[in-house]
C-alpha cells in the first residue's frame, strides 16, 4: 500500500493500458479518478469490487477547459491531487506521403496537446502543494516508426514536454517522468491474432527479445513505483517497459 492516502488521475483509463494502470494504483491504496472519453463504469466496478476507491469522469483531453474541470473534480472529490498519469492517446496510422492533415492534427491534439493540458493543469495545483508526481505515457515509437509520423512526432513531443516539466518543477517537490511501453497485450493489440491467421501477432512477438507480449500490469507496476515516495529522487527519465524491444 505504497500509495495509501494519495489521489491519482489516470486518463484513457476506461480500458486497456489505462485501466491496468488505474487498477494497480488502486491496489496500492490510491483513490483514482478514471478519466476517459466514455464512462469507465466497468473499470471502476472492477476496482471497487476489489476493495479499491475509484470514480469515473468523462472528458475530452484535447479540450483545455475540460481538463481543467477534471483536475478540479479530483481535488473537490478527494481533497487533493498527488499523481497525474497522462495515458490517453490515439493513433491514425499512414505513410507520411499519404497522411491527411486531419489525421495529423487529430493525433497531435490528443496525444501531445492533451498531455500538455493534463501536465499543466495538474502542475498548477502541485506547485502550490509542494508535491506531485507527473507520469506521461510515451511510446517506443518516439524514436520513429514506419507509418506513424503523426504518432511518433506526438510521442517524441511527450518526451520533450516531460523533461522540460521536470526541470522547471524539481525544486517544487514534483517529479516528472515518461514511460515508453513496448508491445502490450490489450483488447486492441489482441486483434492482431486474427490477422493472417495470427501472422501479424507472431511478427510483433518476434521483435521482443523476451519472447512474449507485456501486460498492462507491467506498465502499471512502473507507474506505481514512480508515483511512490521510493522514486522521490527520480525525475526527467524516459523508462522503457518493453521486454527489450525498445533500444
Amino acid at each position: 500500500m505504497r500509495l495509501e492516502g494519495k489521489v491519482a488521475i489516470v486518463t484513457g483509463a476506461g480500458r486497456g493500458l489505462g485501466k491496468g494502470i488505474a487498477k494497480k494504483l488502486a491496489e496500492e491504496g490510491a483513490s483514482v479518478v478514471l478519466a476517459d472519453m466514455n464512462p469507465a463504469d466497468e473499470a471502476v466496478k472492477e476496482i471497487t469490487d476489489n476493495g479499491g476507491t475509484a470514480v469515473s469522469y468523462t472528458v475530452n483531453i484535447s479540450e483545455q477547459e475540460e481538463v481543467k474541470a477534471l483536475v478540479n473534480f479530483a481535488i473537490e472529490k478527494y481533497g487533493t491531487l498527488d499523481i497525474m498519469v497522462n495515458n490517453a492517446g490515439i493513433n491514425r496510422d499512414g505513410m507520411l506521403h499519404k497522411m491527411s492533415k486531419e489525421n495529423w492534427d487529430l493525433v497531435i491534439a490528443v496525444d501531445l496537446t492533451g498531455t500538455f493540458y493534463g501536465t499543466q493543469e495538474a502542475i498548477k495545483y502541485m506547485r502550490e502543494k509542494g508535491y506531485g508526481r507527473i507520469i506521461n505515457i510515451s511510446s517506443g515509437s518516439w524514436l520513429g516508426n514506419i507509418g506513424q509520423a503523426n504518432y511518433a512526432a506526438a510521442k517524441a513531443g511527450v518526451v520533450g514536454l516531460t523533461k522540460t516539466a521536470a526541470r522547471e518543477n524539481a525544486k517544487k517537490g514534483i517529479t516528472c517522468n515518461a514511460i515508453c511501453p513496448g508491445f502490450i497485450e490489450t483488447d486492441m493489440t489482441s486483434k492482431l491474432k486474427e490477422v493472417n491467421d495470427g501472422a501479424a501477432w507472431e511478427s510483433m512477438i518476434s521483435r521482443v527479445p523476451m519472447g512474449y507480449a507485456g501486460k498492462p500490469s507491467d506498465v502499471g507496476n512502473m507507474v506505481a513505483f514512480l508515483a511512490s515516495d521510493e522514486a522521490s529522487y527520480i525525475t526527467s527519465e524516459v523508462i522503457n517497459v518493453g521486454g527489450g524491444m525498445i533500444v
